[in-house]
C-alpha cells in the first residue's frame, strides 16, 4: 500500500509529524504510520512504550483533539498506528493550519485559509452585507433582465416575479434583517466595482503575443451575463460560412452553449475578494477563459472533469444564476461544455489549475477558423461598435417604456457615452425606427 491522501510512512517519531496530523485532521481523516519506510516495509521503533504515553498527550495538548494510537507488530518488530479522524472545526498547530492534499502537507495562508476557515464555520464570502448600498441604489435593468431570464426559463412564476424588489431580494434570500449580502449588491448593483474594484470582465484579441484589440464589460453580474457572450460572438470571433442546400450554415470555432457555460461557471465561482477581473484572452487556435478561484478542498484539475457534486464558490450569486436560467444546480457545467465541444467537433477544453487560479483552455475547430489579423488595433471601455445592433434593440426597448427618457440618462443605462447613443439614435431614425414628437425639450420618442 503506497502513501496516499490518507496514509503516511515515517521511519521514526520526530513533534514536527504534529503537522501531518493537523493536516489529516483539516481534511478527510487517515492514518500515520511510525516504524515504516517510504516503501512500507517495517523496521520497527525502538521506544514503542514511551511513544504511546507522549504521542497521544502531545496531539491533545498542541491540537486540542484526540486521536487512536495503536501499538501494532510484524515479523517481531513493534510500530505506531496513528488514526485521525477529520474534524468539523478548524484544527491549528501553534496558529498554523495545515491541510493534507493528496499525498502531500500544505500550510494554508492568505486566500486559502479564508476559504478554508469559512468552509469550516458555513460561512461564505458573497453572504456577507454591505452597509453602503441599499435596495434604493440597485439597477433597473438589472432586475429586469433577472425577471425576463426567469420567467423564460420556467425557473420562477409570473406571480413570483412580479412583486416589488425588496420582496424578490428577499425571495432570493439576498437580504439578512434588511440589508443586502453582497451577492444581491454584485448581482443587481449597476457599479459593482464600487464594492469590489476588480468586478469586471476583460477580454483582449492576440496575434501571438501582439494585443490587437481589447474591451471591458462592466455592470453587475446580470448585466456583464447578459452582454459578454454576445460581445465575444459579434466582434471577436468570425464564423465560416457553408451552405446546406440553399440553408446557409455559420459554424464558430468555438462552441457558443461551452463558451457561455464557461462564462457564467467564472462569474459564479471568482473569487472576487482578489479584486481581480476575469480575462478571456482569445487567439487564432485557442481561447483562454481564467478568474481567480480555489477550488473545493481535496479537488484537482481531474476532479472537474469527472461527476461530481456542485460546491459553487459563491452559492447566493449561484443561486440567482440558476433562478435566472443561467446555470444547473448539479454539478453538471463541466460536462454540457465538454459535450458542446464534441457536438461542434472541437477537442475537449482543458482545465489548468495555477494556486488561486482556474483556467478553462479552448481549442478552435480547425475548420471554422478565419485569419482575423487584418482587424484595426483599438481599444474600447464600451462594447464596441460590433454591439451596436444589441445595444439598439436596447435602445428601442428602453423609449418603448419611457419614450421621454433623456439622452444623457438613457446613456448612463446602456453603459456607453452620449455621443454614441446620438449616432444611433439617428440612425434608428433614418431607419424609420423611432421618431421624435413635440419638438427637443417636452417631446417624446415613438416607436414603429
Amino acid at each position: 500500500m503506497a502513501e496516499s491522501q490518507n496514509t503516511e510512512w515515517k521511519e521514526s517519531w520526530r513533534d514536527e509529524y504534529l503537522k501531518w496530523i493537523c493536516g489529516f485532521a483539516n481534511a478527510q481523516g487517515g492514518k500515520i504510520y511510525i516504524g515504516k519506510k517510504d516503501n512500507g516495509i517495517v523496521i520497527g521503533v525502538s521506544n514503542a512504550k514511551k511513544l504511546m504515553e507522549d504521542i497521544p498527550n502531545k496531539i491533545q495538548n498542541k491540537l486540542g483533539i484526540v486521536a487512536d494510537v495503536n501499538l501494532l507488530e510484524e515479523d517481531g518488530m513493534e510500530y505506531i498506528e496513528i488514526v485521525v479522524s477529520p474534524w468539523a472545526f478548524p484544527v491549528n498547530y501553534d496558529g498554523e493550519y495545515h491541510y493534507r492534499s493528496g499525498s502531500t502537507k500544505q500550510q494554508l495562508r492568505g486566500n486559502a485559509l479564508t476559504n478554508f476557515l469559512m468552509s469550516k464555520t458555513g460561512i461564505k464570502w458573497d453572504a456577507a452585507t454591505v452597509s453602503n448600498i441599499t435596495v434604493d441604489d440597485l439597477d433597473k435593468e438589472s432586475f429586469d433582465i433577472f425577471r425576463r431570464e426567469a420567467l423564460r426559463s420556467g425557473r420562477m412564476a409570473r406571480e413570483d416575479l412580479d412583486i416589488p424588489n425588496e420582496e424578490l431580494l428577499d425571495k432570493l434570500d439576498l437580504l439578512v434583517e434588511g440589508k443586502l449580502k453582497r451577492a444581491g449588491a454584485l448581482c443587481f448593483y449597476r457599479n459593482a466595482e464600487k464594492i469590489i474594484s476588480g468586478c469586471y470582465v476583460k477580454i483582449g484579441k492576440f496575434e501571438g503575443s501582439e494585443l490587437l484589440y481589447q474591451d471591458e464589460v462592466h455592470g453587475s453580474l446580470l448585466l456583464i451575463a447578459d452582454r459578454v457572450i454576445e460581445l465575444i460572438y459579434l466582434k471577436y470571433l468570425k464564423a465560416a460560412v457553408s451552405y446546406h442546400k440553399e440553408t446557409r450554415v455559420e459554424t464558430y470555432p468555438y462552441a457558443r452553449d461551452a463558451v457561455r457555460e464557461a462564462v457564467y461557471n467564472a462569474l459564479i465561482h471568482c473569487n472576487w475578494a482578489d479584486n481581480n477581473p476575469i480575462q478571456i484572452r482569445i487567439d487564432e487556435d485557442v481561447m483562454y477563459i481564467s478568474n481567480s478561484s480555489l477550488l473545493p478542498f481535496g479537488w484537482t484539475a481531474e476532479t472537474l472533469l469527472r461527476t461530481h457534486t456542485s460546491k459553487p464558490f459563491n452559492p447566493d450569486i449561484a443561486r440567482v444564476f440558476y433562478r435566472a436560467g443561467y446555470i444547473e444546480s448539479w454539478g453538471r457545467g463541466i460536462q454540457k461544455i465538454c459535450d458542446a465541444c464534441k457536438n461542434l467537433g472541437a477537442d475537449e477544453p482543458e482545465y489548468i489549475v495555477h494556486g488561486e487560479d482556474i483556467m478553462v483552455k479552448f481549442y478552435a475547430l480547425q475548420s471554422a477558423k478565419i485569419s482575423d489579423s487584418k482587424v484595426p488595433k483599438h481599444q474600447n471601455a464600451a462594447l464596441g461598435e460590433a454591439l451596436d445592433e444589441a445595444l439598439k434593440n436596447q435602445m428601442i426597448n428602453i423609449l418603448e417604456e419611457n419614450p421621454s427618457i433623456a439622452q444623457r440618462d438613457l446613456a448612463k443605462v446602456l453603459g456607453i457615452s452620449r455621443a454614441s447613443v446620438q449616432r444611433m439614435m439617428s440612425i434608428l431614425a433614418k431607419q424609420g425606427k423611432i421618431e421624435r414628437v413635440g419638438g427637443k425639450r417636452y417631446g417624446h420618442w415613438e416607436v414603429h
